[in-house]
């Protein structure tokens, strides 16, 4: 298939079993019917409330250059994945 937008030959590529087909040239990408409702059934089940791990505190006491706003970690989303 080509993309829409450049005619270029769309990439295949499968992430967490959700398959996606996006333009390397554009980047671009589309998805097949219900793929959309997959990603948002994981990305929902992702965020879903959980028990806190505690974290490891290091020698600079926890306080490293990657905390978010509220002192935490933040995850890598698997959504965040599809596009790298």
């Amino acid at each position: 298939m080509l993309c829409p937008v450049c005619e270029v030959a769309l990439t295949m590529s499968e992430r967490q079993g959700v398959e996606i087909d996006y333009c390397p040239q554009c980047r671009g990408v589309w998805l097949d019917r219900g793929e959309l409702d997959k990603i948002i059934e994981r990305s929902a089940a992702e965020l879903s409330p959980r028990t806190p791990e505690p974290q490891p505190r290091g020698h600079d006491g926890g306080h490293g250059r990657h905390r978010g706003k509220h002192g935490g970690y933040r995850r890598k989303s698997w959504l965040s994945e599809i596009f790298d």
